[in-house]
């Protein structure tokens, strides 16, 4: 039982952390294939919104098993710290999917669909590539933390250590 709850939560980290890695690489494979801008960044923006959902599933699932596993003692030390890393994923995975996505939606809607056919002084434009900065700037945020989750969860028991007078 306490080796399948640590199985299940690496494979959910793994799955979350792959993915967010692998994201960037087919961005630049469907805008460096796909001649139309419009139709690459609808296949990216799906991609990302697959992403998202993913990694929600994941992350409340690597905290309910975080907390199994705690119950059970299968891992060497307290959860509360991979707990907060994990909430703190879950925060910027949902803010860029229910906040960021819409109103980029909403910005390249505005401009009738096409961002790029947009003249680049529109506000709408501008607001659309300021909120993809901030995008790019989350998914990276997720991306450390769970380099950090992995390094949490690698940790072995706390040693005390003891000071001999000779």
């Amino acid at each position: 039982m306490k080796t399948a709850i640590r199985a299940i939560i690496l494979l959910l980290i793994v799955l979350w952390l792959g993915g967010v890695m692998f994201f960037p690489i087919v961005a630049a494979s469907a805008f460096t294939s796909i001649a139309d801008t419009h139709a690459a960044g609808t296949i990216v923006a799906k991609c990302l919104r697959t992403l998202h959902y993913e990694g929600l599933f994941a992350g409340a699932a690597i905290i309910l098993l975080l907390l199994a596993a705690q119950t059970v003692k299968a891992l060497p030390r307290p959860v509360g710290a991979p707990v907060a890393v994990t909430l703190i994923m879950l925060a910027l995975t949902a803010f860029s999917q229910f906040s960021i996505i819409p109103r980029m939606e909403n910005d390249r809607i505005a401009v009738g669909g096409a961002i790029d056919a947009a003249p680049p002084n529109d506000p709408h434009r501008a607001e659309f590539n300021r909120l993809h900065g901030v995008s790019e700037k989350v998914e990276e945020g997720v991306l450390v933390a769970g380099i950090v989750l992995v390094v949490l969860l690698a940790m072995g028991p706390k040693t005390t250590m003891t000071a001999e007078r000779t």
